[in-house]
């Protein structure tokens, strides 16, 4: 069989060699049997490739007029590095000429699809941590985080609220990968299954509250972990349920069911 330009770049590698690497730790460290040593990166926003590679999606794409960017900010006297800022402006108007088009009002983002290596398609393996760990600064505004993992159907997701404690400041968040519940198109999909921890393919954050005008999101990095540091917010799923108001766009089963979050 003949090898493809693809698996003989050094990109793909490269990669293989990283993974092989990360595989090859794992044994030697016994983590599969003590647990991991630290925490596992995901996605670090410090770069302008790490910016450009993420997806962005808005209503616009089916003629509405939200308006989404993600650009690179440098460190600052409250950023310890470059980081990503998510903004832009929300919009309900429908597009006068597709009459089909009943609901508008939303952007997100996510990270890039994983590259494959020789080793085979790429996941981030997150099973022995209990947290997903995200380093963000946001103006208070209901967004969801979306995981996307390679289930039996491509259109899943698990979702979970993000809840920032301190709008406008910096602040890490932790939330148990246990949580998240799983949607199929913005409905709770039932039964409920676990999110597949071997392999998560993607994460990213939402804005779905269809409250018109701007909206802005920072954010540093991702991790896996099962480290909670001084100053952390554990997001608690039942406090945060009963807490919260309730807002628009929030999860709803298919038989209109609210989720309150």
């Amino acid at each position: 069989m003949r090898a493809t330009t693809q698996l003989l770049n050094k990109g793909v590698l490269g990669r293989s060699w990283d993974e092989l690497a990360r595989r090859t730790s794992i044994a030697f460290k016994l983590e599969a049997v003590k647990g991991p040593q630290g925490p596992r990166p995901l996605y670090d926003f410090n770069s302008p490739s790490a910016i450009s590679s993420c997806i962005l999606m808005s209503d616009a794409t089916i003629g509405g007029s939200s308006v989404a960017n993600l650009d690179l900010d440098s460190p600052s006297s409250t950023s310890s590095q470059a980081y990503a800022r998510f903004h832009g402006s929300i919009s309900t108007a429908l597009p006068s000429d597709k009459p089909t088009i009943q609901r508008t009002g939303y952007a997100a983002f996510r990270t890039p699809n994983q590259h494959p290596t020789l080793l085979g398609r790429s996941y981030w393996d997150i099973d022995p941590y209990t947290y997903l760990a995200m380093r963000i600064k946001s103006d208070g505004r209901a967004y969801f985080i979306n995981v996307q993992t390679d289930g039996v159907e491509p259109s899943d997701l698990h979702q979970h609220r993000l809840f920032a404690s301190r709008p406008g400041e910096w602040e890490t968040i932790l939330i148990r990968w246990n949580d998240f519940v799983r949607t199929n198109f913005g409905f709770v999909v039932e039964p409920q299954t676990e999110l597949l921890r071997q392999k998560v393919k993607t994460v990213g954050i939402g804005l779905t509250d269809r409250k018109e005008g701007p909206f802005e999101m920072c954010i540093e990095r991702i991790w896996a972990t099962n480290d909670v540091e001084e100053g952390d917010t554990i997001v608690d799923k039942n406090k945060a349920m009963s807490e919260a108001p309730s807002v628009e766009g929030q999860l709803r089963t298919r038989k209109g069911e609210k989720i309150h979050w």
